[in-house]
C-alpha cells in the first residue's frame, strides 16, 4: 500500500468513527458498505467493544458475513467477537458466510453446546451444509472445501446452462468453472465460463465440456491438494467422494491459506518453537518452549560426557585439540541444518517417484563429499600454518571432512525417515539436528585425533 492509499484509508476510518460518535446511521452505512470487505475488517478490528456493539445495530448479519469470511482466518480473537453478539445475530451471520469458512469458525468456538445452539438458530439448509463440512478430518480436502459451487447436467444446451449460471451465480464462491454431473451427481466433466460464452446457444454441454477432470478425494491431505493447485495452476478443484460423487470445491483463496499454514508449520518445526506464539503470558510461552529445550539439554549432555571421556587425550597428547572443538561441532551443525532445509523442501515438492529417495541421498552424499573435502583441506592448511603440526592438521582436517558428511546425511535421512513414518519432516528441527551433529562430531573428532596423535 502506497502513502496515498494509506492516507485515504485513514481518512475513511476517521470519518466512519466520526459518524459512529454522532450516531449518523445513514452516512455510516453508505461509507462502510462502499469499502472492500478487507478494509471493513481492518476498521472493525480498531473498534472498542462498545463501538463494535453499536456496529452490530447498524449492520445486518448478512452485511457483516462477507467481512467475517475474511476475518475468520486472520484473527485469533474471532470467537470473542461472536460472543459479543446476540445468539440470533451471530447464528444468522455465520449462516450467511461461505460454508467452509463458517465450519472453520465454529471449529474455533470449541464449545459444542454453543455450536449446536448456533446451528439450531440458523436456516436449516445452511446448518446442514456447515454440519456436513465439520464432519471431515482437519487438514483434508473435505475440511477446506466449500459447497457453494455451480453444477449442471451434461444433456442440456449452453442456453439452459447460462440460465442456471445466472440464477445460481450469487450464491457461488466462484463461477469461472462449472462442473458437469449426471443424474446421480457423479462428476463427468468441467466447462469454463469462457467456453459457455464463446459457444453457440444450442450446443450441448456434453459435446463441448472437458471430459478429463482433475479432482481430489475428500480425504486427501490439504498439502497434497495445494501441490495439485501448484502443478495445474487451477483457480478451483472439484472434491469427490470414493464413488466419484461431487461433494464440493476447493478454491485458490483457501489454498493460499493452506500454503501459509504449512509454511508456518515448517518454520516452527525447523526453529523448534511455535512461531505464531502470541501469548503475552511469559509462563505460557515458556511452557511451550521448555519441552524442546529440556530434551535438547539431555541430548547435549551426551556431548559433555564424550568430552569428559576423552579429556585425557586433550591433557596428555595435544592441548590444541580443544581450540578446534567448537569449530568442528559448529560447522557440522551448520551443514546438517542446510541439508535438513533442502531435504524438507524436496520432500514437499516430490512426485510419487520410487527413485526420488535414492537420488536425494546420492545428491546429498556427493554434496557432502565436495563441501567436506574443500573445507577439510582448507582447515588442514590453516592449522598447519598456524600450529606447525602436520598431524594435528590431519586430525582436524579429516575430522572436519567426516563431520560435514555425517551432518549432511543426518539432515537428509532424519526427515526422510519421519516422512516414511507419516510424521511431518519439518519436526526434525534445526536445533535437534545441530545438537545431534554436536554429539556425533565430538565422537568423530576425538577418535580421529586418538588415531593420528
Amino acid at each position: 500500500m502506497n502513502e496515498k492509499e494509506f492516507e485515504e484509508k485513514e481518512q475513511h476510518f476517521n470519518q466512519l468513527m466520526a459518524y459512529m460518535e454522532s450516531d449518523s446511521l445513514k452516512a455510516f452505512r453508505e461509507l462502510f458498505l462502499s469499502l472492500h470487505a478487507y478494509e471493513q475488517g481492518q476498521f472493525y478490528l480498531k473498534l472498542s467493544k462498545v463501538m463494535r456493539k453499536r456496529l452490530y445495530s447498524y449492520m445486518s448479519p448478512t452485511e457483516l458475513a462477507e467481512m467475517f469470511d475474511l476475518l475468520e482466518e486472520e484473527n485469533s480473537d474471532i470467537t470473542d467477537y461472536l460472543f459479543e453478539m446476540s445468539p440470533e445475530y451471530a447464528a444468522a451471520m455465520i449462516g450467511d458466510m461461505y460454508s467452509d469458512n463458517a465450519a472453520d469458525l465454529l471449529h474455533q468456538v470449541g464449545n459444542q453446546e454453543v455450536v449446536l445452539d448456533y446451528l439450531k438458530r440458523m436456516d436449516a439448509n445452511n446448518a446442514n451444509a456447515i454440519k456436513n463440512l465439520m464432519h471431515y478430518r482437519n487438514d483434508t480436502a473435505g475440511a477446506i472445501m466449500t459447497r457453494e459451487f455451480i453444477s449442471i447436467i451434461g444433456n442440456q444446451t449452453v442456453r439452459s446452462a447460462m440460465y442456471v449460471l445466472k440464477n445460481k451465480a450469487e450464491m457461488a464462491e466462484t463461477i469461472y468453472y462449472v462442473y458437469v454431473t449426471n443424474q446421480d451427481e457423479e462428476l463427468k466433466g468441467v466447462i469454463t465460463l469462457k467456453d459457455l460464452i464463446i459457444n453457440e446457444d444450442d450446443a450441448l454441454i456434453f459435446d463441448i465440456m472437458n471430459k478429463r477432470v482433475i479432482s481430489v478425494d475428500v480425504n486427501n491431505d490439504q498439502e497434497d491438494v495445494a501441490q495439485r493447485f501448484r502443478d495445474y495452476d487451477f483457480l478451483a478443484l472439484p472434491v469427490v467422494d470414493a464413488k466419484g460423487h461431487l461433494q464440493g470445491i476447493v478454491t485458490v483463496d483457501d489454498i493460499i491459506d493452506v500454503i501459509d499454514d504449512e509454511a508456518v508449520s515448517d518454520y516452527s518445526g525447523l526453529a523448534g518453537v511455535d512461531v505464531e506464539e502470541v501469548s503475552k503470558n511469559p509462563f505460557c510461552a515458556a511452557s511451550k518452549r521448555l519441552p524442546w529445550l529440556i530434551g535438547l539439554v539431555f541430548l547435549g549432555l551426551g556431548t559433555a560426557f564424550l568430552i569428559n571421556h576423552y579429556e585425557n587425550i586433550m591433557e596428555k597428547k595435544v592441548a590444541g585439540l580443544a581450540v578446534f572443538l567448537t569449530l568442528i561441532t559448529g560447522t557440522s551443525g551448520n551443514a546438517g541444518t542446510q541439508s535438513l532445509a533442502v531435504a524438507v523442501r524436496r520432500l514437499t515438492l516430490k512426485d510419487e517417484d520410487k527413485t526420488f529417495s535414492w537420488q536425494m541421498i546420492f545428491s546429498e552424499l556427493a554434496t557432502g563429499l565436495i563441501t567436506g573435502l574443500v573445507v577439510g583441506c582448507a582447515i588442514f592448511l590453516i592449522v598447519l600454518s598456524w600450529k606447525k603440526d602436520i598431524w594435528l592438521g590431519f586430525a582436524v582436517g579429516f575430522s572436519m571432512f567426516t563431520a560435514i558428511n555425517v551432518g549432511n546425511l543426518a539432515g537428509s535421512f532424519i526427515p526422510m525417515g519421519m516422512k516414511k513414518l507419516g510424521v511431518d519432516p519439518a519436526v526434525a528441527s534445526g536445533p535437534f539436528i545441530s545438537t545431534l551433529s554436536d554429539l556425533t562430531s565430538v565422537f568423530i573428532y576425538f577418535n580421529i585425533a586418538h588415531l593420528f596423535l
